[in-house]
């Protein structure tokens, strides 16, 4: 699993590298991603779509919100606050887009098409926490 690891950071760095001038790194510009796509969540909503514990979840959070990315809906007596996107976290998403898809050429360049086709296998049969593994 080391070789596994190495090549995460490796593949990591890509991306962080693209999205660097738009202020953000991949874990970020995943987050936003899967708070678009839920559409106004709870934090363990989210947490269970990203694969991310409480702690975390609750560390990526925080730099969305102070940047204003995402927001916490108020909600009446119920203490889970839906999460979403904010308008300036769609821009934000709409202008980082590109530098997303220069890192998905290059992460796919470097792991080619069978390593591509490999890691979207594992990803896509990955056991979520509701669902026997």
């Amino acid at each position: 699993m080391t070789r596994a690891r190495r090549i995460s950071r490796v593949i990591t760095n890509i991306y962080d590298q693209e999205l660097r001038n738009h202020g953000l790194n991949a874990s970020q510009f995943s987050m936003l991603i899967v708070i678009a796509k839920l559409r106004g969540a709870s934090r363990a909503e989210i947490g269970r779509a990203n694969f991310q514990d409480r702690t975390t979840l609750t560390r990526g959070l925080a730099p969305l919100l102070k940047e204003g990315w995402i927001e916490e809906l108020p909600t009446k007596g119920g203490r889970s606050r839906p999460v979403v996107i904010s308008a300036a976290g769609e821009k934000l998403l709409s202008e980082a887009t590109p530098a997303w898809r220069e890192a998905q050429h290059k992460a796919s360049r470097l792991v080619g098409k069978n390593g591509r086709k490999a890691i979207i296998d594992i990803a896509e049969n990955l056991p979520r926490e509701d669902e026997p593994a």
